[in-house]
């Protein structure tokens, strides 16, 4: 029973009620605008603003909120495109960012984001905090001392947020709007306040209303002593301020406008004197009252300070539950789309609403850590560069879809302009190093490092992940591979930059592992491989196996970076030619086409020979170079992995740490799961090699990881243009053979044996391919031992022309005749007599690599071209037999 019909049989048990529940779902004003109101209306406004403003002065305190309003505003213009171009799902930026730029900026920013949003918890209830503090010092009472009972009061009141969101979103929605409300009747009662005369405390603390003289001292900026403040530092108070609107934007501008205190004063009452501007505002130096120096200067102005105060607690409160609900939403994304390791457990939600409650336990601990420092102006500018950062992000996913010009780009909003987009976004980067260049340094460099770590580990990330990516970048990679495909036919071909670019006869890519590994270590993921796989039938019989992406996973998950080519024809050989033809894009098309050796050729249908030996000449009158590799094993293991018991018998096996469960779950991954889509069956072939389940184990191990010391031995016999010499040095490159040094075997003849030794390493030294030693074989042309001979004839005896039963060459043009023996007698003494010095020279090696036989059109059969094969790779180590296509592919130049 799959999971999703165990959790309806769960809940039809646990009654009917659980199945109609539905999840809290929250209109337009309860979820949208009474949470940014707060938000925008938050600590800052009546713990820092006043501040601001006697640092900056109000010219440049205007300059600062409008700034924030400019970066805000289109950043929420980029949001609103990328909002209304289809769903969005839990997670807000982290959402936006990862289904537009993908999971590793997304996942990078959906840590920073639950990070910022868990530390501005911290920071709005240390503002709560301050508060109460001063409200008890007041009074004449202290607890532990004047910053502990910050820490104190702060725990204290960040346990009681922890109560209230676990409780449920619903509750803390309710409270919000009690919190809005009472927030509301204190800034009116701020506005009302500022209109009514001062009283002389209020004078002494530097609250004088509306004045001239006062408004003239506080337009230029006057930055504390002995503290490092500029314009932008304090900038980093005023981002705090969330997604800005128009209106409010221009309330928070008027309310900087009407703090008409003077920035220093004494508060004491006899300081006054006359009540002359300048006697309050400027000659007293060591004040702890006026804008630049009493952070409460807000209660100051307002008709009934209580009521002030009370809207401190309401936008301090209201912002940390804000956020407490916030960072574990965000972060619960993150871990559903298993993005990072081990964090599934943060993504388990309870209730209809899927409340994150272990994450709210996790952001109450990070906000727990940061209360316990105590200073808010610690921990503000902490944040700015993790929110920015955000917002840049989100600037660019805007310019980076509009960039793209995917067809899936279709925003309802239309009001916004990708160029503005990137001015946002770089506008965000630029603020960020204004305000601190050494913490935008080190959000940028935590940013990166868990962009390389998710780019690097590349995670199998969840279905629902899966499902929701249609990122911005896939519609660049399109664009631009397909640009430079376009560009590269332009460009003429040149020796150096050759590479061989591969179709490799797989079949279904999973049925043979190690022939697929070895290949890969040639093309090192840095050239074409095509995966060619051939189903026998009309297309609409085999559409199921065609649609499939199995073939696609399975590359995937083996970290292997090739094509699937599957196509469907009659016979093998049509199907090949298909590939032959259509394989590839442009100059990005197979130069070499790799077999797997046809170990049970002897015995299959002899039509199957025909095609097997016909791929080959397809392939040469195609211009391309032909490999054809063998292993004692053989490749084939589709037959294994259609046996359930071939499952028990790989755990059974000693060398099971070698094979990885990718490898052994490819069929029956879903045999327990009715729900799962079926995967697309195996090629159905009669030519499957039924192998015993340790041959099976001992291919599906091969060519993984690093093999041991020992030499490559090249065989080069024609000058092919050099294929059959580069391959094999590819090979020695950070791959399996990457411990293995080549050793060069080639014909010469017996009196000038020193002189053509020196004349092939001088060669191969020009060509630039190390290598180990170079032999000279003069006697290639041998004849033959009778021995040999002997067991080629018994070989070959079954495979001749009849005449007793009335075969001739035109009723079975596959088998051998007389009159080609004669013909062909010295080639094949010639395979004979290599297949004597190979079991002489070479049964040691860990790989032989020799010039392939050229079987002539019509002139040989194709069983005697088959026993060519058999006689030069039998028991012998695995082998590799390949022909260039006389394309020069190594040069002396660099």
């Amino acid at each position: 029973m799959d999971h999703h019909r165990l959790r309806i049989w769960q809940e039809q048990k646990k009654g009917p009620h659980l199945i109609t529940r539905k999840a809290v779902k929250f209109g337009w004003i309860k979820g949208v605008l009474v949470r940014c109101l707060l938000n925008i209306w938050g600590v800052m406004l009546f713990l820092r603003l006043s501040w601001v403003v006697g640092q900056s002065g109000i010219l440049c305190a205007t300059c600062i909120v409008l700034l924030s309003a400019v970066v805000t505003c289109l950043t929420t213009i980029s949001m609103s495109a990328i909002c209304t171009n289809g769903e969005v799902k839990g997670g807000g930026a982290y959402y936006m960012i990862s289904r537009s730029l993908g999971p590793e900026f997304g996942g990078s920013i959906g840590l920073i984001f639950s990070m910022a949003n868990a530390v501005a918890v911290a920071m709005y209830v240390v503002g709560f905090a301050e508060t109460v503090r001063d409200v008890l010092v007041e009074s004449g009472i202290e607890i532990l001392g004047y910053v502990h009972d910050v820490r104190l009061i702060g725990e204290v009141t960040l346990v009681l947020i922890l109560c209230i969101a676990l409780i449920g979103t619903a509750w803390e929605a309710r409270a919000q709007i009690i919190l809005l409300i009472i927030l509301l009747l204190s800034m009116v009662n701020m506005i009302v306040g500022s209109f009514l005369p001062p009283t002389e405390e209020k004078l002494s603390k530097g609250f004088v209303g509306y004045n001239f003289d006062v408004l003239k001292v506080n337009l230029l900026p006057d930055y504390t002593d002995g503290y490092n403040f500029s314009w932008f530092s304090v900038f980093s108070f005023q981002q705090q301020q969330g997604y800005w609107l128009g209106p409010t934007s221009q309330e928070i501008l008027g309310m900087a406008v009407w703090c008409c205190n003077g920035e220093k004063a004494s508060g004491n009452i006899d300081d006054v004197g006359n009540g002359t501007v300048s006697e309050v505002c400027i000659e007293f130096d060591d004040c702890e009252f006026g804008l630049s120096n009493d952070y409460r200067a807000s209660r100051l102005i307002a008709g009934w300070g209580p009521l002030v105060l009370a809207g401190i607690f309401s936008a301090t409160l209201s912002s940390a539950l804000a956020s407490m609900v916030s960072a574990p939403k965000v972060f619960q994304a993150v871990c559903k789309d298993k993005i990072f390791p081990k964090v599934e457990f943060f993504a388990v939600g309870s209730g209809a609403s899927d409340e994150p409650k272990r994450a709210y336990f996790l952001t109450y601990f990070i906000a727990a850590g940061f209360t316990a420092v105590g200073a808010l102006d610690t921990i503000a500018p902490l944040i700015s560069n993790f929110f920015l950062m955000s917002y840049a992000l989100i600037n660019f996913s805007c310019f980076s879809a509009s960039l793209a010009q995917s067809p899936g780009w279709r925003p309802a909003f239309k009001f916004y302009n990708m160029w503005v987009a990137l001015l946002a976004s770089a506008m965000c980067v630029g603020v960020m190093f204004l305000i601190n260049w050494w913490a935008a340094l080190i959000t940028i460099v935590v940013v990166t490092a868990l962009y390389a770590y998710v780019k690097h580990t590349k995670p199998v990330f969840s279905l629902y992940c899966r499902n929701q990516l249609g990122l911005s970048n896939q519609a660049f990679i399109y664009k631009r591979a397909l640009d430079s495909t376009l560009q590269l036919n332009r460009v003429p071909d040149h020796i150096k930059t050759f590479r061989p670019q591969i179709l490799v006869l797989t079949g279904e890519p999973d049925t043979r592992p190690a022939l697929l590994r070895f290949v890969n270590n040639i093309t090192k993921n840095n050239s074409l491989l095509l995966c060619g796989n051939v189903s026998f039938g009309d297309q609409e019989k085999n559409l199921q196996r065609l649609l499939d992406d199995h073939s696609v996973n399975w590359l995937a998950q083996q970290k292997i970076k090739g094509f699937p080519a599957h196509v469907t024809a009659t016979s093998l050989r049509t199907g090949v030619q298909s590939l032959l033809q259509l394989g590839g894009l442009g100059k990005i098309k197979p130069n070499l086409v790799v077999l797997g050796f046809k170990n049970d050729w002897a015995t299959a249908e002899a039509q199957q020979v025909e095609d097997y030996v016909g791929i080959i000449h397809d392939s040469f009158d195609m211009n391309l170079g032909v490999a054809i590799f063998r292993i004692k094993e053989g490749f084939d293991v589709s037959s294994a992995l259609n046996d359930p018991g071939y499952l028990k018998k790989m755990k059974e096996n000693s060398k099971m740490a070698l094979v990885t469960e990718v490898d052994i779950n490819i069929e029956v991954s879903d045999a327990d799961d009715p729900g799962a889509t079926p995967l697309a069956p195996l090629i159905d072939s009669t030519a499957l090699i039924k192998c015993q389940p340790n041959q099976v184990i001992k291919s599906v191990q091969l060519f993984q990881g690093k093999g041991p010391k020992g030499q490559i031995h090249v065989w080069w016999l024609f000058d092919d243009g050099g294929l059959t010499l580069l391959v094999p040095y590819l090979l020695t490159i950070k791959s399996h053979w990457e411990k293995c040094t080549l050793k060069i075997f080639t014909g010469g003849k017996k009196d000038q044996l020193n002189k053509e030794k020196q004349n092939m390493a001088s060669l191969l030294n020009k060509f630039r391919i190390d290598h180990d030693s170079v032999e000279i074989i003069p006697d290639i042309g041998k004849t033959a031992k009778k021995e040999s001979k002997a067991r080629f004839e018994e070989r070959i005896k079954p495979l001749r022309v009849d005449k007793s039963k009335g075969e001739s060459r035109e009723t079975h043009p596959w088998k051998i005749t007389d009159d080609e023996l004669d013909e062909l007698r010295d080639k094949t003494n010639r395979q004979l007599r290599l297949q004597e010095l190979l079991f002489e020279h070479s049964k040691d090696a860990q790989l032989i690599v020799m010039s392939l036989p050229m079987p002539r059109k019509k002139s040989c059969s194709a069983y005697l071209y088959m026993s060519w094969l058999e006689t030069l790779s039998q028991d012998l180590p695995p082998m590799l037999l390949m022909r260039g296509n006389q394309t020069s592919v190594l040069t002396y130049y660099s």
